[in-house]
């Protein structure tokens, strides 16, 4: 059997498990990459014209090609359907979808989860026009782009113990920087750190965060060679860094962590980090008991459990972000958030995910984030990176 028709049958394996009667693919250049992935395009493939592909839980799949690229999903299973006029694209839909009371498509009503909205408003009413009722495919797309096989996970937890090592040592560079000179800066860290990653043969898709005092504060803080600011004695510093093997396949491990160049954090800085990973631990704690449960929540109850901590800490209007993503080939990957603050997030937790638990509080003198990686398998979860339960503290 070729890799398409693998895929296929896969697919609609998932669609009766899930009780849902078909799966509508559609694309007009490369407004869906996450169609393309699942459906083994390769990379470099060139799309100019609306194409539908039909994936019925039970059945033959069927294509509906434009005339000037009919060949476009000749790699899949099933009949070919060719259009040239518009009016021959709806009529020839309207045929395909006839027997199909719902149809599955990259969807979210409400726009709800936006990281796979990829279907346009004109494109839903034409597909509603044709007959079926629309349903999200958010929890298919999971078992296709976001479960691990055992050698991602190997390859995850490597890059995990490597960027931990990573960050200590950047720590440790900054507090001789600061011991030899009075100070270094936040970009001179990200360089030493984007450094030691490309010796050990990690790559990441962009530099990691590092920022001192009142720049910790903003969750998406960015030093450079013109923006940077100074790293001296009794300055508190948080660094966020991610990276992945060269591996063909590999997922990113993802990881925040805090210091202080001093003999002891103000208190202020040990009561907030404290907090933080209380709320971390909970939801960790919270997938667990569920898991025991044989239940497998959905990503908005994650999120709430862990704010629900920094909430009766009085901190609840300071944690201004979600609480953890998906991980995958990109650092943040298309499996469920751990969300119910900037999205209401739906999808389940099921086996086979890797996510961060990252809170967060942020003031306006400083920011403290604590973030580790969770796998989730059917027996229950394991933390894939060490967890930061004390600042680092470094006398210069």
């Amino acid at each position: 059997m070729d890799v398409g028709k693998r895929q296929i049958a896969r697919i609609q394996t998932a669609l009766r498990e899930l009780q849902i009667p078909a799966w509508l693919f559609y694309d007009f250049r490369q407004l869906d990459p996450i169609a393309c992935s699942i459906l083994k395009f390769e990379p470099d493939h060139h799309a100019t014209r609306r194409w539908f592909y039909l994936v019925p839980a039970e059945g033959e799949p069927a294509k509906l090609v434009h005339r000037i690229e009919s060949a476009m999903l000749d790699h899949l299973p099933g009949p070919k359907h060719v259009y040239l006029r518009w009016s021959e694209l709806h009529s020839q839909l309207r045929t395909m979808l006839q027997n199909t009371a719902s149809v599955a498509m990259q969807y979210s009503e409400l726009n709800a989860i936006p990281y796979l909205s990829r279907v346009d408003a004109g494109t839903v009413e034409l597909v509603r026009s044709c007959g079926p009722s629309l349903l999200s495919s958010a929890d298919l797309i999971q078992h296709f782009e976001s479960v691990l096989d055992s050698r991602q996970l190997e390859l995850h937890r490597e890059s995990s113990q490597q960027i931990t090592s990573i960050v200590k040592e950047a720590y440790k560079f900054a507090e001789t920087e600061i011991r030899g000179k009075g100070h270094t800066s936040e970009y001179t860290v990200q360089q030493f750190i984007m450094s030691r990653l490309e010796e050990v043969g990690l790559v990441t898709d962009s530099p990691p965060i590092v920022a001192v005092n009142q720049n910790s504060a903003d969750p998406h803080y960015q030093p450079n060679s013109e923006v940077s600011d100074k790293i001296a004695r009794d300055d508190f510093l948080l660094i966020d860094l991610w990276a992945k093997s060269t591996e063909g396949g590999s997922v990113y491990a993802d990881i925040t962590w805090n210091a202080f160049f001093g003999e002891t954090p103000p208190g202020q800085i040990i009561q907030v980090f404290d907090l933080v990973r209380q709320a971390r631990d909970r939801g960790v704690e919270f997938l667990r008991e569920r898991i025991a449960q044989n239940q497998h929540p959905q990503g908005w109850e994650v999120d709430d459990a862990v704010r629900e901590v920094i909430r009766s800490g009085g901190s609840e209007d300071s944690f201004i972000h979600r609480t953890g993503h998906n991980l995958g080939v990109e650092p943040h990957g298309n499996g469920v958030n751990f969300d119910n603050l900037e999205t209401h997030d739906e999808r389940g937790v099921i086996p086979g995910l890797l996510c961060t638990i990252e809170p967060g509080i942020y003031l306006d003198q400083f920011g403290v984030r604590s973030e580790i990686n969770i796998s989730i398998s059917k027996s229950g979860v394991e933390v894939t990176t060490t967890p930061q339960d004390q600042i680092v503290c470094l006398p210069c």
